[in-house]
């Protein structure tokens, strides 16, 4: 493991990642469920959505991340003070953030989920708070994600989705637009080509959904 330094509003965070995410891959698993270890790598996504959470006071608010990888969006919510779930499918990637948060002082709880079966985190919901960060790198992904958001928040709650401008993103939020979700979408300064798309529930008060980008 080597060790990479990110600076945040709130502090220099150290975090501990596999020093060649390319080794990590298994044929065997790769020819069964095509799965690489996207995780293993600090994406500008994931620095950018830290970098956007560091600026939120989140008051023990409960906080879920999606697709966490090495957790950065997370450490960053819960030094902002949220209670934060990191969830990943890979059993790999839900090990990262525990063994991080150790380093930076703050707690993490992790969960092993599939979007396909979110039971787990849907029975602990409406999440107040959702976190992902490139998260729509394959196309199978917007379905899936689409699905799942509804029955992870309510009127009240945030989705902060960072996207560098994969095309599978521009389809779930075309998706997300039809389907009543208010979203603002805004670039972030921490990282070119990154958005920080928000989503909220349409409360039913609106008839038409929103969609505004500023740069």
């Amino acid at each position: 493991m080597i060790a990479e330094r990110i600076a945040l509003p709130g502090g220099e965070v150290e975090l501990m990642r596999p020093p060649d995410a390319e080794a990590l891959i298994s044929e065997e698993s790769f020819e069964h469920e095509e799965l690489l270890p996207y995780w293993a790598e600090l994406w500008a996504s994931a620095v950018a959505l830290a970098h956007d959470v560091s600026l939120r006071s989140l008051r023990g608010k409960p906080t879920l991340e999606l697709g966490c990888g090495l957790g950065l969006p997370s450490i960053a919510a819960a030094r902002a003070g949220g209670r934060v779930l990191a969830t990943d499918w890979s059993p790999d990637a839900v090990v990262a953030p525990a063994a991080n948060d150790e380093r930076t002082g703050v707690e993490v709880e992790t969960l092993g989920c599939s979007w396909a079966e979110p039971d787990p985190i849907v029975e602990r919901g409406p999440w107040p708070l959702v976190l992902a960060s490139d998260v729509l790198y394959e196309a199978r992904n917007v379905d899936l994600l689409l699905g799942l958001l509804p029955r992870l928040v309510d009127e009240t709650g945030l989705v902060l989705l960072a996207d560098p401008g994969r095309v599978p993103a521009e389809r779930f939020l075309a998706g997300a637009a039809e389907r009543g979700w208010t979203i603002r979408s805004v670039a972030s300064p921490r990282a070119r080509r990154v958005l920080i798309h928000r989503l909220r529930k349409d409360s039913g008060e609106e008839a038409s959904p929103s969609r505004t980008i500023l740069s």
